[in-house]
């Protein structure tokens, strides 16, 4: 019930019952304290139709802030179903309301055409699991392998990565269980720490340390399996693992053992969580054999005999030797850029807790504006530097088609209300939160140097999208892109100085904290 309507009640209910302990927020009468039936009727004879044929009971018991069966009594009076809303009811009520809603004039003028676009072969498939921003850091880096050995296809192994990652977020996890082991279990802090680490999701800085510490492989090194791709019952029984074996921790810990007898309880929990990522995901290789074959043009194969010129040597390598070899670019040299509407621009904030391997740095970022942020993309696509980029892919993209625009789904029209909704009220509410990494890959610049759409590769196989790609146009970009992670050349001096300072640190429940999945 609105606070207005409750005003009124409060005043019909002092004039007829006299009962002047009415109060906001509280009973129009005490609980148990009833009123007879002719009371009722005088009550209702001033009040008109405000209760409808509510019983006097109930609304005896109707909170002033709560919806009272007469006002439910007004709604059905005060609404009657026009032709417009019959027809709006007999199609929605029968078919899927995206396709009803789908604005078919952007598609007809999506014309897949870019003005500038980063070349790379091939699309990753992440399947069913929450690794889109493993993927999307990885997909960052194959072009530059593509390009330069000129093979037709490239991929790195996701398997191997996602196994180490898993095992660090197992002793990160643990260890907070250590150092938090006489908290709360209704800390905030504790809440959080459940919710985060054995999350599937991550961001740049998780890729980046786990490739400085592990370096990479190619996938033919480590190949994907059913475990890797369909990661549901993986992580349900990883997080069952860990969390027995922390039980186990606080258990010891209270019986008095020390702080290194919880530590080795920890490290013989690792070999345990080894052993089953080993079954689930195979050993990682210490190293490995690894040959390419180099494209030709058709009809320009070079063949001695029946001897092919294009495979190159077999090479042996370690994860760290392919790494420098193959991408030979620090990580760190990379920076993430944040469009938040609700932080001050050039401001230099972090997530807490926002990192998988324990003595890491969290999750880092610059405040700029969204003309800024696009300004830089622009420049890293022209310099043929793809990048890591987070969205909320929950607003009006269609998989079908593979296009993301602001009102692809006009259900304002097709409904006949008012959704609007801007960035900064996204944030206050929560539902500001990147869900989704991608790699931004392309530009479609206009005459004046203007953006009007982007290239996407997706990780979501050829099945989706425009055989793995998508098309955001620049309206979606301003709402719904909120990170892009950049080379640092292609920076201004002026943002890369903001790094330089002390960063505000943003709790681990800031919407979108946890990473994308």
């Amino acid at each position: 019930m609105a606070r207005c309507d409750a005003l009124n009640a409060a005043e019909y209910l002092v004039e007829v019952v006299g009962v002047a302990e009415a109060c906001f927020g509280g009973h129009v009468f005490h609980r148990g304290v009833g009123f007879d039936d002719a009371t009722f009727r005088a009550f209702k004879s001033k009040a008109g139709d405000f209760l409808g044929d509510a019983p006097a009971d109930r609304f005896a018991e109707a909170p002033f802030d709560g919806i009272i069966l007469g006002f439910i009594s007004s709604l059905r009076q005060g609404y009657e179903m026009d032709a417009a809303d019959r027809a709006r009811h007999n199609a929605v009520s029968g078919g899927d309301i995206n396709s009803l809603a789908l604005n078919r004039a952007i598609l007809r003028g999506n014309d897949g055409h870019f003005s500038h676009r980063i070349r790379t072969k091939g699309i990753t498939h992440q399947k069913s699991s929450g690794r889109c921003w493993m993927f999307a850091a990885l997909n960052t880096l194959r072009p530059r392998i593509i390009r330069d050995l000129r093979v037709s296809e490239f991929e790195f192994s996701a398997a191997y990565l996602q196994f180490w990652d898993k095992m660090e977020r197992a002793n990160l996890y643990m260890e907070s269980i250590i150092e938090r082991r006489g908290g709360d279990f209704l800390d905030r802090e504790w809440e959080a720490q459940n919710n985060s680490i054995l999350h599937e999701g991550g961001w740049w800085n998780f890729v980046a340390g786990l490739i400085r510490k592990y370096g990479v492989v190619p996938q033919s090194a480590m190949p994907e399996t059913h475990g890797s791709s369909n990661t549901n019952v993986l992580n349900e029984v990883f997080a069952r693992l860990v969390r027995s074996r922390s039980v186990g921790i606080l258990k010891s810990h209270a019986e008095g053992v020390q702080e290194m007898g919880l530590c080795s309880m920890k490290e013989d929990a690792l070999r345990e969580v080894y052993r089953f990522l080993v079954i689930n995901l195979g050993e990682p290789p210490v190293e490995f054999d690894w040959r390419y074959k180099r494209e030709t043009k058709p009809g320009g194969e070079t063949a001695d005999g029946v001897q092919d010129a294009d495979l190159a040597a077999t090479e042996r390598f370690t994860p760290w030797s392919f790494f420098d070899k193959f991408v030979g670019r620090s990580l760190d040299e990379y920076v993430t850029l944040y469009n938040d509407p609700k932080n001050e621009t050039g401001g230099h904030y972090s997530f807490r807790g926002a990192n998988n391997i324990m003595g890491n740095s969290d999750m880092d970022f610059v405040n700029v504006g969204m003309e800024t942020m696009k300004s830089i993309a622009i420049d890293s696509i022209k310099g043929n530097d793809p990048m890591w980029f987070a969205v909320n892919m929950s607003f009006d993209q269609s998989e079908k088609h593979g296009v993301m625009h602001d009102g692809l789904y006009d259900y304002e029209s097709l409904l006949g209300l008012d959704l609007k909704l801007g960035k900064a009220d996204r944030a206050q509410f929560h539902t500001m939160a990147s869900n989704h990494a991608m790699t931004l890959m392309g530009v479609d610049l206009d005459a004046r140097g203007r953006p009007l759409k982007w290239l996407v590769e997706n990780s979501w196989g050829e099945e989706k999208g425009t055989k793995g790609w998508w098309t955001i146009y620049d309206p979606w970009f301003d709402e719904h892109v909120y990170t892009i992670t950049v080379h640092r050349s292609h920076v201004p001096e002026g943002i890369l100085s903001c790094f330089g300072q002390q960063p505000t640190e943003l709790p681990a429940w800031y919407p979108g904290a946890p990473g994308a999945s």
